[in-house]
């Protein structure tokens, strides 16, 4: 933590919770790549204005499971991961492009991307630093491009939780957050579908670009 200003440190958030899913990415593969997102899939291509193929930047990819499913669909899709082992694992399984990078340290190109797919991945950003990632976003996106996210539910906790830093969203605030770097909602829903809502713990949303 930053002693003045009580803030998590950017670095320290990024190195302790890459290395959590580095030594664990066999694990996490095993445990996830079966799992059912094509809801959250179908509602960022069904939002995108332009003619397919999309461009598709996958926010945080993991081994690459959605990134293949997007490139499978017929759309250039680009991976983004912070950790080594898993952007090898999502070039090895998807056979797409994909870049080594952290969320706190986006390097994008500028207006490249139809859509953003950010599943179960920026609630990973401290609250302090989620405007300015939000605004890279932003800029990434082509003219009214769509940013999807999916985040676990809470009341604005924030800290870390099983040896990774995590940040919990209930709508409004969340949609605070996207409407002050310039996003406008399309909409929202709670996962899984048909759960009673305690049970609901995911946010799932798309935003396009103002």
């Amino acid at each position: 933590m930053n002693e003045q200003s009580g803030r998590p440190d950017p670095q320290e958030v990024s190195a302790i919770t890459l290395q959590h899913y580095s030594d664990r990415a066999q694990s996490f593969w095993n445990g996830t790549r079966e799992h059912d997102v094509s809801q959250n899939i179908a509602c960022l291509l069904r939002h995108i204005e332009s003619a397919p193929p999309f461009a598709i930047l996958d926010l945080g990819c993991g081994p690459g499971r959605d990134l293949k499913t997007f490139s499978d669909l017929g759309h250039a899709a680009v991976g983004l991961d912070g950790s080594d082992v898993f952007a090898q694992m999502a070039r090895d399984h998807a056979g797409c492009e994909v870049w080594r990078q952290d969320f706190l340290q986006l390097h994008l190109p500028a207006m490249r991307f139809d859509g953003i797919f950010a599943n179960a991945s920026l609630f990973h950003v401290p609250s302090a630093d989620l405007p300015r990632v939000l605004k890279q976003l932003h800029a990434a996106l082509k003219q009214r491009g769509v940013l999807f996210s999916s985040n676990p539910r809470g009341g604005g906790q924030e800290g870390w939780h099983h040896g990774r830093y995590g940040v919990y969203h209930e709508l409004p605030a969340w949609g605070r957050f996207m409407s002050d770097a310039g996003f406008v909602e399309l909409e929202h829903y709670y996962r899984p579908t048909g759960a009673p809502p305690e049970q609901q713990a995911w946010l799932a949303s798309a935003w396009r670009k103002a």
